[in-house]
């Protein structure tokens, strides 16, 4: 409020009080004040009227409820100027001043709304809408259209060709049929090739169709039609018959495939591990907030009872101070346990909500399912057995060896000759219009038979002129061939590979038994939190009922609610720790903690020496650098092998 405000609040408070004088009986002029018992004139303009009528001033400023009791009173029968309805019209205005504070103008509160969520529709949320989840589904899409593209190697592919062609030729020799020899052809050709997945042989069709117009002397068909029809067959009988680079990428895109499956498995099984974990730190939170909510009630009834008993003088105003400074410490404990409820609620929504336009990530989350404690110990055998059958580290690491023993395979296949048996066989005909000459070559033309396309077909359908080769092409190389040397190296990789599978089944064995025994002993941890917890509450009874009756100090029943607010949490800490290893026991089972190894095997364009390579499942990747089975165009690094360690 400014000066000019202030001044002007001041005039209308004087005016007022000069007006309330007359409204609360002042006396007219010529009349003399009646005086009152006490000395006092009636009528006189006393300070509690003169407060009140700057009250009304005040009203009539800042607001209309003046106007409002001023109706009020019009209702009230009492006689004008007398005092007890100046005194009944002053009460109203206080009592509409005091209605006007009671509601304040509140700005519009924009609270989260609060969403029930149980466990199960929790996980459910996760791996339906998780961005993770939902990335780790489209690998096996992803192996899959690469299985596809290898496939399609051993599609058929058809080829067409079509020319025009027009050829003069020059007059050489007595046999170019003239001085000037013009040619006009035309060429039809239709072909497929096809690889052979069986035996990696290849197989070549091919139709050719020739039409050719020649102005030559000699010709004896003219125009002349001609059609052949060939088939041609490769196939290998030592060197890439079992087996060949496009077979063996596709048989390791298959291992992929099946190693993309395994880890979505194992992403699932972690993110509903994980969910589960994050539910749990929520309840965690929430019911530590609730303790410390508690513990800082306990001190504040203490501040209030030290208070009391220093006014009363049984007690030094010190003993308020130490339980006041307490109070403070565990309103800062109670931010803090606010500020991990907050955390631990980001930490779920994280995990069960699309991105930040999803109505959960701006709701408040109230976990339904409470911690419960069950009373059975861990069967660790039966989980050894399950995890041995159904854990996705170990599966990825036998499709690592099975990747080894396809490198293996067509390593050997390349160490042997080559020997490749190439058959074709071939029908043809010729037809058109036939030219008779006299006297041989050369001769005059003496009757010509008309003939068209037809005929080249029907010749060819009788094979009456057929074609055929068989022939035997054989190579070795001289001295120690690189595929030689690849398949040694992949030997001594399998025998790495299976003696860390060995080490990864040991390892998680160890996992497992680790995981049981930190179940049961979670559970006895929550058996005996609970006794301390209940053992503190004895005691915090106990030293209370002792401070009331004056044998203990402030100090002792202080010490003793800190005892009890921590024994509390605990108690809370290990519920949550043994639900938490109730998890991860499950976990165990099916996936390591990390979410399991990554494997990895392609093939490349030509074989050469073998690069390095490992499986990531049973261990460290080992690299090397070559012509690999891996890496495009001979380099990167080589086929899945077994080195590397356990980590």
């Amino acid at each position: 409020m400014g000066p000019d405000a202030l001044s002007h609040v001041q005039s209308v408070v004087a005016g007022s009080a000069a007006k309330a004088q007359g409204v609360l009986g002042a006396p007219q002029p010529g009349t003399a004040a009646v005086p009152r018992a006490g000395g006092r004139p009636e009528g006189a303009v006393t300070p509690r009227r003169l407060v009140c009528a700057a009250v009304v001033a005040a009203v009539a400023w800042f607001g209309t409820p003046v106007q409002t009791a001023a109706q009020t009173t019009a209702n009230v029968p009492a006689p004008a100027g007398s005092p007890e309805a100046a005194d009944a019209r002053v009460e109203e205005l206080l009592a509409a001043v005091r209605a006007q504070q009671a509601v304040p103008n509140q700005p519009p509160t924009n609270e989260a709304a609060v969403l029930d969520l149980r466990l199960d529709e929790a996980v459910s949320l996760a791996l339906e809408r998780n961005p993770d989840v939902a990335a780790e589904r489209l690998n096996p899409r992803l192996e899959e259209l690469s299985l596809a593209s290898l496939r399609g190697n051993y599609r058929p592919v058809l080829q067409t060709t079509i020319s025009q062609n027009n050829t003069v030729q020059l007059p050489r020799n007595q046999l170019t049929g003239g001085d000037r020899v013009q040619d006009d052809t035309q060429t039809y050709e239709f072909g497929a090739d096809q690889a052979l997945p069986l035996g990696g042989g290849a197989l070549q069709v091919s139709w050719l169709n020739r039409r050719q117009e020649s102005s030559s002397n000699f010709n004896t068909f003219n125009p002349q039609y001609n059609s052949s029809l060939d088939l041609l067959l490769t196939q290998p009988l030592l060197r890439n018959f079992r087996t060949d680079d496009t077979r063996t990428q596709i048989s390791l895109a298959q291992i992929n495939r099946s190693v993309a499956n395994l880890q979505l498995r194992a992403t699932l099984t972690n993110t509903a591990a994980d969910v589960r974990n994050a539910y749990w730190d929520l309840v965690y939170a929430i019911q530590a907030v609730d303790v410390t909510r508690q513990s800082l009630s306990l001190a504040n009834k203490l501040v209030e009872d030290n208070k009391a008993r220093v006014e009363v003088g049984a007690m030094a105003p010190l003993d308020v101070v130490q339980a006041e400074a307490e109070a403070a410490a565990r309103r800062q404990t109670l931010a803090q346990a606010e500020a991990t409820h907050r955390i631990a609620e980001l930490s779920l929504k994280r995990l069960i909500v699309t991105g930040t336009n999803d109505p959960r990530w701006h709701a408040r989350l109230n976990p339904v399912d409470q911690p419960g404690v069950s009373n059975e110990k861990a069967d660790v055998a039966e989980a050894l057995k399950n995890a041995l059958a159904s854990r996705t580290d170990l599966a990825e690491g036998e499709r690592g060896l099975e990747a080894t023993d396809l490198n293996m395979r067509l390593y050997r296949n390349q160490s042997l000759p080559t020997a490749d048996l190439i058959a074709s066989y071939g029908l043809q005909g010729i037809g058109g219009t036939e030219i008779l000459r006299d006297g041989g070559l050369g001769g005059d033309v003496t009757e010509t038979i008309p003939g068209d396309f037809g005929d080249a077909l029907q010749r060819m359908a009788g094979r009456d002129f057929p074609t055929w080769n068989i022939q035997l092409q054989f190579s070795y190389p001289i001295g120690h061939s690189p595929a030689a040397a690849s398949y040694q190296r992949a030997r001594i990789q399998r025998e790495q590979a299976a003696m860390s599978m060995k080490a990864l089944e040991l390892q998680v064995a160890t996992e497992v038994t680790n995981a049981g025994l930190q179940v049961d002993s979670t559970l006895e941890q929550v058996d005996a939190a609970r006794a301390a917890r209940e053992l503190a509450e004895q005691r915090l009874e106990a030293e209370q009922t002792r401070f009331d009756v004056g044998l203990s100090t402030a100090f002792f029943v202080v010490q003793a609610q800190r005892d009890l607010a921590d024994a509390a949490n605990v108690e809370l800490r290990a519920v949550l720790d043994h639900r938490k290893a109730l998890v991860d026991f499950e976990r165990v089972q099916l996936t390591p903690s990390s979410g399991g190894p990554s494997l990895a095997v392609s093939g490349a364009n030509s074989l050469g020496g073998v690069g390095g390579g490992g499986v990531n499942g049973v261990g460290a990747t080992t690299s090397g650098a070559g012509n690999g089975v891996t890496g495009g165009n001979g380099t990167g690094s080589g086929p899945p092998g077994g080195g590397g360690t356990v980590p």
